[in-house]
């Protein structure tokens, strides 16, 4: 950063908070070339960025729009620090995209919390309220539920009975958290989202499928997100766990007697399928699964809309379906895509064999 630059940040006119070069590349830990003093309010990519915005370029496939783009201040690696382009003013940093993330953050407008109980949210007398808690309008708390200092219950939520809510945990609106749950601190419940419901648990009867009573916690540890209408079952005999940290997407099912590990990644339609077991550090990519009772290693990965019918071993990326090695995935596919380059000759040959 130059010497001497003002890095002073002002209100937007829009709300948001204004910012200049000199106060980013101090947050960022970069270097200007050009206005220290520039000033953006916003963030957009290269390609629709104006004047009071800032973007970044991190890989020379995007050169293009940078010639082009309007982008007010653009963070770049050292390798792309001269490449031509309409922008004066850039940050020269060793990785935009990891301080385009951080500056995410300064740009990210607050929700806007009233604090206090609504008048019209339905607390049990026996439910136990922390110091700090926001209840939004009709938030449903259920008898003996405990609410951690700090936390944020959000419009028609529930918190069913006997659950413990940790502290600064956030649930949005319209989600449920059933009887006898477990959140630890700073867990998210998306919109819609569902934990600690009966797991999909039935026994041939006599007159049809007769349910098996779910006795089992559903336990979400520290830090886990689950993202908007997803779901989470409580275990039958066993628990379902959560590991801390673990994020869910949208969409994302987990079933009964589960057990993820810490730091997994579960993107947008996921299924894991009952008494399943994950290790720690997992990625599963959209649309994936795995069978009922697999153990996926810890820092495996599922590829997206892989079904994982077998164990995975720790580490390991597997692919398709039935999942294997990826390597192996990817040479069938190859050798079907030969394969069908052939057939045409071969039916020709065939015919030519059998005319008369």
């Amino acid at each position: 950063m130059s010497e001497g630059a003002d890095a002073r940040s002002t209100s937007g006119g829009d709300g948001s908070i204004a910012i200049t070069a000199a106060a980013i590349a101090v947050q960022v830990e970069g270097r200007v070339i050009g206005d220290v003093g520039a000033l953006v309010c916003r963030i957009a990519p290269l390609d629709r960025a104006g004047p009071d915005e800032l973007s970044f370029l991190a890989h020379s496939r995007y050169t293009s729009w940078f010639a082009t783009s309007q982008a007010g201040v653009v963070l770049v690696s050292p390798d792309l620090a001269d490449t031509i382009g309409r922008p004066a003013t850039r940050i020269v940093v060793a990785r935009p995209t990891e301080a385009m993330v951080k500056m995410l953050a300064h740009f990210r407008r607050p929700e806007a919390r009233t604090g206090g109980i609504h008048p019209t949210a339905v607390i049990a007398p026996t439910a136990v309220i922390g110091a700090d808690v926001s209840v939004d309008a009709y938030a449903v708390i259920g008898d003996g539920v405990s609410i951690g200092d700090g936390s944020w219950i959000g419009p028609h939520a529930v918190v069913g009975d006997g659950t413990i809510v940790g502290r600064h945990v956030r649930i949005h609106a319209g989600a449920t958290a059933y009887a006898f749950v477990e959140l630890g601190d700073r867990v998210t419940l998306h919109a819609g989202a569902r934990v600690g419901r009966d797991g999909f648990g039935f026994i041939p009867g006599p007159n049809g499928p007769v349910r098996i009573p779910h006795l089992g916690r559903c336990v979400l540890e520290h830090d886990v997100e689950v993202g908007a209408n997803s779901c989470v079952d409580r275990g039958s005999v066993d628990d379902t766990i959560i590991g801390a940290g673990t994020k869910l997407d949208n969409l994302v099912h987990v079933a009964h007697n589960v057990r993820i590990g810490k730091g997994c990644f579960l993107a947008a339609q996921v299924g894991i399928a009952g008494s399943t077991r994950i290790g720690d550090g997992v990625q599963f990519g959209g649309q994936a699964g795995a069978g009922g009772h697999a153990n996926i290693g810890s820092g495996a990965t599922v590829a997206a809309r892989a079904g994982a019918i077998a164990d995975v071993l720790p580490g390991e990326t597997v692919s398709g379906f039935p999942a294997r090695k990826h390597r192996d995935q990817q040479r069938s596919l190859a050798a079907l895509n030969r394969l069908a380059k052939i057939i045409r000759p071969l039916e020709q040959l065939l015919d030519a064999q059998d005319a008369p």
